[in-house]
Formats: C-alpha cells, sequence, structure tokens
C-alpha cells in the first residue's frame, strides 16, 4: 500500500518546535501562518484495503513574522471519526479544518489545537460547508458545493463574511456526485455530474452515468446542464464569466475509469473549458501531468493571466519541461502558467524531494506580486522543509527554506494565512 509509504507514511507524534533555522531571508512582509491539512491514519487494520485521505485529519503549520520563522506545529485533528482532512481555510476570523461528504468541519484555535466540531455552513438539511468551499474577494463571502452519499441532491451554501448562512439552494441530482470541487465566477456556480458517484454508498465509477456541466446563478435558480466528454476532474484552478456571456473555466481532468480508492493512478492535465448557451468547447492546455492547481486569490472569480500547479509524486509520472529530453523528466516540481501567453516555467526541485500544493502570499497589487509556499520533504534530512519562491523569479533560487525538524507527509489543502 503506498500510500502509507515512503512520502506518504503517517507521523507518530505531535511537534512543536520554535525559532525554526532558515536558509536564505523569509521576507519581512510575511507575517502570518502557512498551513496544510492531510490524511495521516495510524493503526491502519488492513493496509491493502486502506483508501488514501480516509483516517485522522492532521494539520502542519508555520507562524512567520518579522523575517522569522517563530514556530512549527503539527496537530491531529481530535475529534469523533473521520476527522476532517482535506483543507484547512479561515472564515470570520476563525480557523477550520475541512471535509466532504457530510462530515462537518473542526474549528481550530490560533496554535492548532481542536476546539471541536463545528456548523460553518450548516443549514436545516444537515450539509455544511464541503472541502472546497471558495471565498469570493469582492464579497467576503464562503461559497460550498456539499453532498452527502444517499441524498438525491446537492446544496450550494452561501455564508457571509460574519460567518452566518445567507443562502441554501438545492440542486436536484439523479444521484450523489462525488463533487470535490466546483467552480465560481461573480455571477455563476459551475459543477459537474461525471461517472464517478454513489452507488448506494460506495464511491465508484459508473460508466453508464452521463458527464455533464451545469451552470447555475448565484442567486439559485435553475440549473444550465450540458454534455462533456466522461472525464474525471480534479480540481479548479479559477472560472471567470467572459465579455462574451460565456463562462470560462480551467479545471484538472483525467480519463476514466478512475478508482477513488486509488487516485495516484490517474494521468492529470490542465483543461480549459468554455460553456456557451448550449455547448461546452473543451481545450487542453497542458498536456503534462499536474495537480493542486492554485491561484492568488485576490483574482479569484474574475478574469486572471496566471496560475500555480504541482508535478508531484502523488502520481509519479514524469513531468519534462519543454525543450528538455524525456530523460531529463522528473516528478517533482511547481508550474507557473502564463494563460496569456500561454507559456510555463517550471521550478524543479531534488530528484528525491516531495513537493506538494503551493498556496499564493499576495504581498502588492500585482497578480503576481508575491510568493508561493510549500512543503518540501527534504531526504538528505529526513525532514521537511517549508520552501518559499518568489512569484516573478519562479525558476530562480528560493528566497528561503524554513527547515522543519520532522518530515511532513505528502498531504492535500491549505492555506496561507495573513495577519490582519
Amino acid at each position: 500500500m503506498r500510500y502509507l509509504e515512503g512520502h506518504f507514511a503517517p507521523v507518530n507524534e505531535e511537534i512543536t518546535a520554535y525559532d525554526l533555522p532558515v536558509t536564505g531571508r523569509i521576507p519581512a512582509e510575511l507575517n502570518g501562518r502557512y498551513l496544510r491539512n492531510g490524511p495521516n491514519p495510524l493503526g491502519v487494520e488492513d493496509p491493502v484495503v486502506h483508501i488514501w485521505g480516509m483516517g485522522q485529519g492532521m494539520v502542519h503549520g508555520v507562524r512567520l513574522r518579522d523575517g522569522r520563522a517563530e514556530w512549527y506545529r503539527n496537530r491531529f485533528v481530535r475529534i469523533p471519526g473521520f476527522a476532517p482532512m482535506v483543507h484547512v481555510i479561515e472564515h470570520a476570523q476563525r480557523t477550520f479544518a475541512m471535509a466532504e461528504g457530510g462530515l462537518p468541519p473542526a474549528e481550530l484555535d490560533a496554535e492548532l489545537n481542536t476546539v471541536g466540531v463545528c456548523d460553518l455552513g450548516g443549514t436545516a438539511e444537515g450539509f455544511t460547508a464541503g472541502a472546497h468551499s471558495k471565498h469570493d474577494p469582492l464579497t467576503g463571502e464562503l461559497h460550498s458545493l456539499s453532498y452527502m452519499p444517499g441524498r438525491d441532491f446537492v446544496q450550494y451554501i452561501v455564508t457571509d463574511a460574519g460567518g452566518s448562512v445567507a443562502q441554501a439552494t438545492a440542486i436536484p441530482m439523479t444521484r450523489t456526485p462525488f463533487m470535490h470541487d466546483f467552480a465560481l465566477t461573480g455571477n455563476h456556480v459551475v459543477l459537474w455530474d461525471t461517472p464517478l458517484g454513489f452507488d448506494g454508498f460506495e464511491c465508484r465509477w459508473l460508466p453508464e452515468h452521463p458527464a455533464r456541466v451545469g451552470v447555475m446563478p448565484r442567486t439559485g435558480g435553475d440549473v444550465r446542464w450540458l454534455d462533456i466528454d466522461p472525464v474525471h476532474v480534479s480540481h479548479t484552478l479559477n472560472a471567470y464569466d467572459d465579455d462574451d456571456g460565456s463562462v470560462v473555466v480551467d479545471v484538472v481532468t483525467a480519463e476514466g475509469p478512475f478508482d477513488p480508492a486509488d487516485p495516484g493512478a490517474i494521468r492529470p492535465v490542465l483543461d480549459r473549458w468554455t460553456i456557451g448557451p448550449d455547448k461546452v468547447h473543451q481545450r487542453r492546455v497542458d498536456d503534462r501531468p499536474q495537480d493542486f492547481p492554485r491561484v492568488n486569490d485576490a483574482r479569484a472569480t474574475r478574469p486572471y493571466r496566471y496560475g500555480y500547479s504541482a508535478a508531484t509524486a502523488l502520481y509519479g509520472i514524469p513531468f519534462t519541461p519543454e525543450g528538455m529530453p524525456s530523460d531529463d523528466a522528473f516528478t517533482n516540481a511547481l508550474v507557473k502558467h502564463d494563460l496569456q501567453r500561454g507559456t510555463t516555467e517550471v521550478h524543479r526541485f531534488g530528484k528525491d524531494e516531495a513537493v506538494g500544493e503551493a498556496s499564493f502570499a499576495a504581498t502588492g497589487q500585482g497578480e503576481d506580486e508575491g510568493y508561493l509556499l510549500t512543503y518540501v520533504h527534504n531526504p538528505l534530512r529526513n525532514a521537511s522543509d517549508l520552501v518559499i519562491l518568489s512569484a516573478q523569479d519562479f525558476t530562480g533560487e528560493p528566497v528561503a527554506r524554513v527547515h522543519l525538524p520532522v518530515r511532513v507527509p505528502l498531504g492535500l489543502h491549505g492555506n496561507w494565512m495573513p495577519d490582519r
């Protein structure tokens, strides 16, 4: 079971370390916390049937202030059952570990200790805010698309800037879909109903189920469904309303069938979907294997130029930068996409290092004015570094490497949470 070994292997202890050593210089304008969540399953009874993503969540965090790395902490999300293990976000001046599939969020304190289960985005039907809830930078609202196995509808939930539910819209479905992510524009919610869904309470690929994209006004109302090629949708980079009335969505997709017990078996690529009145134009942006796409969140829901993704050991598929021979391919890199020019820059990591998702920390008004932060496993130390890259000098040496005392397992999603 590869998801319990190597870069995925769980860690056994909760650690607190202060005044972390640094190679390079931490930008003085980075004041806040970088937090990332992921599964950390201990005591798995039968590794053969283990599913990556199941098990206790663990949040890893580094506190930066005034050019120093004040602390590193890793903490289990301590609630009964399957603790939230997918994401960690900030909303209404509170920190939440996020799950999906009907599991509620958990609130964390400033030092990552679990406060308890909470009802962020909670509705009368029992839904809560989902793992890939999205902030609208213009309104401060939190938008969620949530599903629950056994239900024949999903809910679109809007939580206002103060943390109260302002809207909950039920969207009928033919069966419970696996909606890990969705897309949001200034005027629309975009959701995908693919062959990956629930047969009863079992999640599996259902080849007879058509693949389709739904577009609904953010205010609610009828969903306009359009057929697409039968692909698995991994994650959203960004989406926006175009001047011609179409909706543009950049997503990571993969050809099916998809086994949810083996997420690393797919080959994810970056596509652009342009959704018109009666059809969806699907175009390949980059056919090299990549996932965990991120954007400067100040540009979320609006037209944008730059996006970032990761070529990661989760998939273990060779990634070849443009102009390089295939023999020089590797599996760990971050990629910067210039979607206006159609070009990419690649920041390559060491052969045996392991990089995950990178979060954008904005420091100015320019779209790429800021830094990328990510955990990278350094096998020479058998521990991880928090690597800080300049978005405007993407292929250059890291601005800083904060050396953590322990390894951070390859995990899922997180965020830079600046002091406010």
